[in-house]
């Protein structure tokens, strides 16, 4: 079962979303928060697999909650909720260190598919979405990356990384590769992990200033199956 937080300031819009979650069948809502503090408190408390976060809270906002949950539950997946995609404040909620977003008025499936996706350790961007990301963290000059060429890693975990900054889900880069899912988890968790990431856009993000992967989003070294 999977256990969701939900923080949102307006109380319809968590009505409908723990909803949906529950007819799901395969997870739990644990709480609701009005605000940020709040969130973070029933984060402590609760200890949830996901939590929904929506940025625009009163009291403190959605990118300090954040913030502060990264600091003390490192391993709590966070998903941002937002009106509007390109809010520029939720490049710096994937730079604190959320895991993906959604908007608002995408369909329900996203929602629930998004929920269990962020649960198994997938990233939450389209193709699309990331390199627009990617793109624009390289631009800011982000530095919360790992020097280039990433140091410490296997010959698999290399690839691993660099079929991530293209963009590929877990189940394309296995089919890439010809393993299976669980091991494609292992060598990101591995990788991200040596290199003191907190997501897939960090990853992303390495792979690109790191060379492994070019301007056209193409792995530089591609596996050789």
């Amino acid at each position: 079962m999977i256990r969701v937080l939900i923080a949102d300031d307006q109380a319809l819009v968590r009505a409908g979303v723990r909803m949906l979650l529950q007819v799901a069948g395969d997870m739990e809502v644990i709480g609701e928060a009005v605000d940020g503090a709040e969130a973070v408190r029933l984060a402590e408390r609760h200890l949830p697999d996901v939590i929904l976060m929506d940025l625009r809270m009163p009291k403190v906002d959605g990118l300090e909650a954040i913030k502060r949950v990264v600091r003390t539950r490192p391993g709590v997946r966070i998903v941002v909720l937002t009106t509007f995609a390109e809010d520029a404040n939720v490049y710096a909620a994937l730079r604190a260190g959320a895991v993906g977003f959604l908007v608002k008025d995408d369909d329900p499936e996203r929602m629930v598919d998004a929920v269990r996706r962020a649960a198994a350790g997938e990233q939450l961007l389209a193709p699309s979405v990331l390199r627009r990301v990617v793109e624009r963290f390289l631009a800011a000059g982000e530095q919360h990356v790992a020097p280039a060429p990433p140091a410490g890693l296997t010959e698999r975990e290399v690839e691993v990384l660099a079929l991530v900054g293209a963009g590929l889900s877990n189940a394309e880069i296995a089919e890439e590769l010809y393993v299976g899912v669980t091991t494609v988890k292992t060598h990101i968790a591995a990788a991200m992990d040596k290199l003191g990431l907190r997501n897939r856009i960090q990853a992303a993000v390495v792979a690109h200033r790191t060379g492994l992967v070019d301007a056209s989003f193409r792995p530089v070294r591609p596996p050789r199956g």
